[in-house]
């Protein structure tokens, strides 16, 4: 009794000696620094908070010796076992183990077929609302190994580099991730695998991926112009030691670009097309990822309302999302050609603007009646797909964009919305989806029912659609192939990603995980090969039958 009641008296001092985080420090940005690493470390201080996060069925498996490390003094396995045999998901479920220092998390129970089995959004969700990243703290994810990647990105989405608050952490704080990976034998010494240091290296440069994603999206147009966004592709390519390809301002309209020039004409920053080219010895392959850089969109002259045009700054998406994939992949050991093509404009307003009723010659040399300017990221998307087949002989083509806002209304705001020329990579693109937490869902491909939404009296077409309710997702799709060619021998793919770019006010990073597992088989990092489906094959009598099919 004497010993209970001395204990209950330490707790009780310890309790007010510690610090306690109120609700000034959950203003306080995130902005920390991010390490990963497999298996558990000390947390080497009582006040570092630890949270421990898994699906249920891992968390019951978890033995209190295996955690024990990372709770310290803390937590008594008895109580350890109450708080795990108390989570009650639904969907998810958060336990104190000791005060804010220390808690425990189960992920949702349910996870259907067109979920991704890391429960990624949930473990992002969990971190915003549990870690606050003004001091160092530990994160313990308990999984499978097939779901590491997708948590590991699920994390980066969670703490956003981009802040202008005033009382903002001007000290960087380091969060530590520590995978518990379940191997096969649960009934062995010890249950859980290591991961390789290539592994680890290949998650923590997806993650700086999905940060850098993130933050350029979140970055208003008054910092992130098309000046801007080239100095952050220029960045990369100086970390990867690769030079860019810039063509900007009149030498687009000298060069035949007529959609980026004259989306981004009227702005004070000109537009431009940028690429970065790694092309590696034996590459066979040829990939371009084509990105929609709309640094802001105001609608131009088809001017927006006051109700839709604030968060047009995240009309980037597209672009961010592929320099932070290309960063990523490129890191891992990527072993055939990759092209980055950036499209970027500012579709402003001014004496200068594109007119509603002018016609634009495209780079493919189509003509273009403009009947909507604010249909704008089909126009420099087009541009840059032709780009990508005529001067970097692609085979493969994936162009990604915060295109519509169709596209919610058909696939919602976690599921992007694809299509393909060649349905043979329907199921990689939707396991891809599976496994990166990136998820996607297929649009309608059938260019004969919808290209004739662009039907031009005086141009080979126009930009926007005559009917509103026949699939516009997919109608801006098709415009975009149109150019290419509905005979294009390649494999082309459209990802329209306008709703998942952002969850709430904050950008998403989205697609960095989807594209670097998509082709991951094309990757030397162990991990990326591991879950990245089989990719089809891309020679031409392939293609065109699975277009007829």
């Amino acid at each position: 009794m004497l010993r209970a009641l001395l204990l209950l008296k330490r707790e009780r001092n310890l309790l007010f000696s510690l610090p306690v985080r109120g609700y000034k420090n959950l203003q306080v940005h995130k902005m920390a620094n991010l390490v990963f690493r497999s298996g558990l470390t000390s947390s080497g201080h009582l006040c570092i908070p630890v949270l421990i996060i898994g699906q249920l069925k891992h968390l019951t498996q978890l033995r209190f010796k295996d955690i024990k490390v990372k709770l310290d003094s803390r937590v008594t396995e008895q109580a350890y076992g109450l708080a795990v045999t108390s989570l009650n998901p639904s969907p998810t479920d958060t336990k104190s183990l000791f005060v804010n220092l220390a808690s425990v998390a189960a992920l949702p129970v349910i996870c259907s077929r067109h979920n991704t089995p890391s429960r990624a959004h949930s473990i992002t969700k969990i971190i915003q609302s549990s870690v606050y990243g003004d001091t160092d703290e530990h994160i313990v994810i308990v999984c499978e190994h097939s779901d590491v990647y997708a948590s590991a990105c699920a994390v980066a989405r969670a703490l956003p580099l981009y802040s202008k608050k005033s009382e903002a952490n001007k000290t960087a704080a380091t969060i530590s991730v520590e995978f518990l990976v379940r191997g096969n034998d649960s009934g062995s010494a010890n249950p859980y695998v290591e991961l390789t240091t290539d592994e680890i290296s290949c998650i923590t440069n997806a993650a700086t991926g999905v940060r850098l994603a993130a933050r350029i999206v979140d970055t208003p147009c008054s910092e992130m112009n098309v000046d801007s966004f080239l100095t952050e592709v220029t960045k990369i390519g100086a970390e990867l030691d690769i030079t860019p390809t810039v063509i900007r301002d009149k030498e687009l309209a000298a060069k035949g670009f007529g959609g980026i020039y004259g989306v981004g004409k009227a702005a004070k920053v000109p537009p431009a097309l940028a690429v970065l080219s790694y092309t590696p010895t034996g590459a066979t392959q040829t990939v371009a990822w084509v990105g929609k850089g709309i640094v802001y969109d105001t609608g131009g002259l088809s001017l927006k309302g006051k109700l839709a045009m604030p968060g047009m700054k995240r009309d980037c998406g597209g672009a961010a999302g592929i320099l932070g994939a290309f960063y990523a992949a490129v890191k891992s050991g990527f072993t055939e050609n990759l092209h980055a093509v950036f499209c970027l404009a500012e579709n402003g307003i001014g004496p200068d603007a594109t007119r509603p009723d002018d016609i634009l010659t495209l780079y493919s040399g189509r003509t273009v009646e403009i009947n909507n300017t604010d249909a704008e990221g089909r126009l420099v998307l087009s541009d840059g797909v032709f780009y990508a087949s005529k001067d970097l002989k692609a085979n493969i083509i994936l162009d990604m964009a915060t295109l519509t806002g169709a596209q919610g209304i058909a696939t919602g705001k976690y599921h992007a919305a694809y299509l393909t020329n060649n349905g043979s990579w329907d199921d990689a693109l939707m396991k891809s989806g599976l496994l990166s937490g990136d998820l996607v869902f297929p649009l309608p491909y059938c260019p004969e029912f919808h290209v004739g939404e662009f039907n031009s009296e005086l141009a080979d077409m126009k930009n926007s659609v005559t009917d509103r309710h026949n699939a516009q997702a997919s109608c801006a799709g098709i415009f975009i192939e149109a150019h290419l060619g509905f005979d294009h021998p390649g494999t082309w793919i459209h990802v329209d990603m306008a709703y998942p770019v952002h969850s709430g006010e904050r950008a998403t990073g989205y697609g960095v995980s989807l594209l670097t597992t998509l082709f991951g088989v094309y990757s030397k990092n162990p991990i990326l090969r591991k879950i990245s489906p089989e990719i089809p094959s891309v020679d031409e009598r392939a293609t065109k039958k699975a277009r007829i099919n």
